[in-house]
């Protein structure tokens, strides 16, 4: 009798570990040194920090003549050395797989496994295999013991792997693992018998009766007190199992359809469910890899192509296959990330380690749809956050308070685990050089790679050597992330200059760039080439078309089908609808927002938390809930969310519920939110349907800045600065103002509250969900008497422009004053730069105020202590260290670096500067916000001749009003 340990011998004998391989190729040139870790360890992923208890942890070091590389943290010096040694591996692209045996050594464990699952000690196992083998013996007739090959491929996860060191295609050609074992099994003619015409393998000889009597008993599924066995089996009936599963056809015409399994305690339930495939037996089953997680026991259930798999009798070298002539199932193919054919059943069910009872679960219409989104960044997303109609997946990384739902790297890793790919590679860079620019006189960090570059893996994660010493001198890093095809073909890279005082940081916002980069593919699988590179130059992104084409190759036919399941005739609306402003011609139809205005509405930055629902909708008034919310919080601006859902949003205030209506999403996510899939297949085939949501705004929470300076400063900074700007208008005697910047409106809705000499104002923003909101509290305000006397102020007209304040628009040239609080910083410093000499240059308002914040009042702000010289900020030790005001901040300037910027735009632009601020006392460290005054010497009219005869109209209207008719249009 063969046992599972000679079997294991074999297997370990022939296997080298990570170390031992090392020392093959390097022997004596390879140098381990061990670190001990006192304290909690962070190895720069976040969620993996390993807090000490007890012994002291260890990290290994290991120093090649080619790379230097560093483990994770670890209880044992060995398991270090041996992750150390893995991680050595990876990056010389040595795969120990291939490394480890010879052809023949390997093959000989292989037919010792196929020897060691028939036998007796096998039977009595808890191995999910030894399940199969019981329920074979229970089929009757000439079925009883027939174990088929399929089932011996996927459950046994030691011969699969063992397949794989023959050949590694079998990765991706899980056809050749059956072939495999079917060869080995003909090996065992005296002990195991086969057929070649069919793929079944049964032992020869029958199991001893008193193996078969205690292998077989299991509990009553529904009553663990009752047990049956053989000896009573008969006596009590078999208990039948009703279980949902789902079918796959291969056709693309034809829906995805429920099924029920009809199984009982005694039958073998791989027979019912190829019964359902129209198949004679189990043998002529294909079953794919877990769907989902590696524990799940979710698979697909398809025809075996015979002829499509490797001749029994034919040389064990043979790589070439007959190509199969059936029809490639598409839908499954993508879902399970194998080539399956013909029609498909996904089934959650089989038998598991430690238990020989049946496990079984239902499998809906919904679940599948939940799946195949999943394989998409922004559905893994959705289905963390629980919204599938509502989020999105971020544009940004702030902050792990902030981000909701995975983060960045966990979902990369996940979608990569998914697509069959390797696990991402993280690689932190981290350094302290800065240079000066000194046309800017802004210190800048330049990210370089370390001369002895080091890294350290930890579950897929990359971190500089040398990371501890960066942090405790003020460092920054960077990463940099690579993803390879399970045979090592570099799919994709991605280099950002971006760098983050966090490790975790710069690793998250990497990942996060690649995943918005693979939305924008999985969206459109049909973009061009051209513009996906165009896409990916944007987010420091580089591919390689060929293996990204190869990857992904099936998404291509998929996408046609879910995308266009919809008839546009179905998106017919039976009555009219008023559309916001901004909003038409984008699916959004007809707002209604109820309640009174509680006067807290969101900005950008702010936590804002609804309840919402979300219903699908007939011409006939029948109305199916797809998806309800009672708590769902995102930042604005983050692109979180729906982007009609939250343009609503910002026209709302607290306590208002909102109802409007908008054009159907793709298909696969209705039904991934539904409950009742195939009333929503009914409705959508017949009926003309739309969808409708209902949104209250429960509360918002203001960004970190605005919440800092409001429990600091009474009137609140930004009531300061609002204040200053309206009380130099005053004194000014300015006929018309323009704010650079002008946001939700704050500035142009205070100055309606006093009496002024203007006659026009104007505002530009970026931001249409801003000027939304400007436009909303405007044009209240000015239509409204009794909140402004119009009679009795000069004012003659208003308008909000959509555009950027660097671009030159001649429709506000020469205006009195202009106006820029608090925008600069959300820039880039060079955009920065641009915005003065444009404004100087071109606008040339005879007065420009321009404030922003002054970073070395935060040690105030956050309640921190400098120790260092004012010319050292940003030498200063990690837990000394500032952070901006605003995670959107691209930078914030000292008093010097501000006085520097403005001084030379100033004598470049013939202005004069003088500096104030609002915000504590101005003494040290001086104001929470620094403001800079130009005006200009020459007051007469002195425009460049081209500029004052050209009309350069870049901007949007995107709101205007005239005080003849107090009318609001939108052009």
């Amino acid at each position: 009798m063969e046992t599972e340990g000679a079997s294991s011998v074999t297997v370990r004998k022939n296997t080298q570990t990570p170390k031992a391989m090392i020392h093959q190729k390097f022997g004596a040139n390879a140098c381990y040194t061990h670190e001990e870790v006192h304290e909690s360890a962070d190895n720069g992923c976040p969620g993996l920090a390993i807090e000490q208890k007890g012994p002291c942890l260890y990290r290994c070091t290991l120093q090649l003549p080619e790379i230097t590389v560093v483990s994770g943290i670890f209880r044992k010096k060995k398991d270090a050395e041996q992750a150390a040694a893995q991680l050595a591996l990876e990056e010389l692209r040595i795969n120990p797989v291939t490394k480890s045996s010879s052809l023949p050594e390997t093959w000989d464990g292989l037919v010792s496994r196929v020897k060691y699952v028939f036998s007796e000690e096998f039977l009595s196992s808890l191995h999910p295999l030894s399940g199969h083998v019981r329920a074979a013996w229970q089929r009757e007739g000439r079925l009883a013991g027939l174990i088929p090959a399929c089932a011996i491929a996927v459950f046994d996860a030691t011969l699969s792997n063992m397949c794989k060191s023959i050949d590694p295609k079998v990765e991706s050609n899980p056809f050749l693992i059956i072939s495999y074992v079917m060869r080995a099994a003909a090996e065992l003619s005296g002990f195991i018998a086969s057929s070649e015409g069919e793929l079944w393998i049964r032992r020869q000889s029958p199991y001893p009766p008193e193996i078969i009597e205690l292998s077989s008993i299991q509990h009553n599924p529904n009553n663990p007190e009752i047990i049956v066995s053989p000896s009573n089996q008969q006596s009590a009936s078999p208990e039948l199992l009703m279980v949902e599963a789902i079918i796959i056809p291969c056709s693309l015409e034809k829906n995805i359809e429920r099924v029920i399994l009809n199984l009982t305690s005694s039958g073998y339930y791989l027979d019912v469910i190829a019964k359902q495939l129209g198949l004679l037996e189990a043998a002529d089953l294909m079953i794919s890899r877990p769907i989902g997680k590696a524990s799940s026991e979710t698979r697909l259930h398809s025809a075996a192509p015979k002829q499509y798999l490797l001749d029994i009798s034919s040389d064990l070298h043979a790589k070439e296959v007959r190509r199969f002539e059936g029809s490639l199932n598409a839908r499954a193919s993508y879902l399970s990330g194998q080539d399956i054919f013909g029609d498909a059943i996904l089934a959650t069910i089989g038998y598991t380690w430690r238990s020989k009872d049946l496990f079984y679960e239902d499998a809906s219409v919904k679940s599948y749809y939940r799946m195949l989104i999943g394989k998409t960044p922004s559905g893994l997303y959705k289905l963390s956050r629980g919204a599938i109609l509502a989020a999105e997946l971020p544009l940004a990384f702030t902050t792990n308070a902030k981000w909701k739902g995975s983060l960045p790297r966990e979902m990369l890793c996940t979608f990569c685990r998914q697509h069959q790919l390797s696990q991402p590679i993280f690689s932190t860079l981290s350094s302290l050089e800065e240079s000066t620019d000194s046309s800017q006189s802004q210190k800048k960090l330049r990210v370089t790679d370390l001369a002895a570059k080091g890294t350290q893996h930890a579950n897929g994660c990359v971190v500089a050597t040398g990371a501890k010493e960066t942090v405790e001198s003020g460092g920054r890093y960077r990463c940099e992330l690579k993803v390879y095809t399970k045979f090592q073909d570099l799919i994709l890279e991605c280099s950002p200059e971006d760098s983050f005082k966090k490790q975790s940081d710069s690793v998250q916002n990497a990942s996060l760039k690649v995943l918005l980069w693979l939305d924008i593919y999985f969206r459109d699988p049909n973009v061009p080439l051209e513009r996906l590179k165009a896409y990916a130059d944007g987010l420091d992104l580089r591919f390689e078309p060929k293996f990204f084409v190869e990857a992904f190759m099936l998404c291509q036919s998929l996408h046609n089908v879910c995308y266009n399941e919809i008839e546009e005739g179905k998106l017919v609306y039976p009555y009219s609808m008023n559309v916001p402003n901004g909003l038409a011609g984008h699916g959004f139809r007809s707002l209604n927002i109820e309640g009174c205005d509680s006067g807290i509405s969101p900005s950008n930055g702010s936590l804002s938390c609804v309840s919402y629902s979300a219903s699908l909708v007939t011409e006939v008034h029948i109305k199916e809930q797809l998806e309800s919310i009672d708590d769902f919080e995102f930042e604005i601006a983050s692109g979180a969310v729906n982007q009609h859902l939250e343009s609503v949003l910002i026209q709302m205030s607290v306590g208002q519920t909102a109802c409007f209506i908008m054009d159907l999403p793709p298909r696969e996510l209705i039904f991934a939110a539904a409950d009742d899939s195939a009333r929503m297949i009914s409705l959508l085939s017949s009926e003309t349907c739309w969808l409708e949501y209902t949104i209250r705004l429960l509360r918002v929470t203001e960004p970190l800045e605005d919440r800092m300076e409001q429990a600091l400063f009474s009137p609140p900074l930004s009531k300061q600065r609002v204040e200053y700007a309206v009380q130099s208008i005053r004194e000014s005697c300015a006929a018309t103002l323009v704010d650079f910047g002008c946001g939700s409106g704050s500035l142009l809705d205070s100055l309606l509250n006093y009496s002024t000499s203007l006659e026009k104002i104007a505002g530009v923003d970026l931001s249409q969900k801003s000027l939304t909101r400007a436009a909303k509290i405007l044009n209240s305000k000015l239509n409204s008497t009794s909140d402004v006397d119009i009679s009795s102020t000069p004012l003659k007209s208003a308008i909000l422009y959509d555009g950027s304040v660097t671009d030159s628009d001649s429709r506000l040239c020469g205006f009195d004053i202009g106006t820029c609080l608090e925008v600069i910083e959300h820039m880039e410093e060079d955009q920065a730069y641009l915005f003065g000499n444009v404004a100087l240059s071109y606008f040339r308002p005879k007065i420009l105020i321009v404030s922003t914040p002054n970073y070395e009042y935060n040690v105030i702000l956050q309640k921190s202590t400098l120790s260092t010289p004012e010319d050292d900020l940003d030498e200063r030790s990690e837990s000394q260290s500032c952070k901006f005001r605003n995670h959107d901040h691209k930078f914030e300037w000292t008093r010097a670096q501000f006085n520097c910027w403005a001084t030379e735009l100033a004598t470049r632009h013939n202005y004069s500067v003088e500096f104030s601020g609002v915000g504590g006392s101005g003494d040290e460290p001086g104001f929470a916000s620094q403001i800079a005054v130009f005006r200009r010497k020459t007051l007469q009219e002195d425009y460049p001749e081209e500029l004052s005869d050209s009309e350069h109209r870049y901007y949007q209207v995107i709101w205007e009003w005239t005080g003849n008719n107090r009318s609001i249009s939108a052009l």
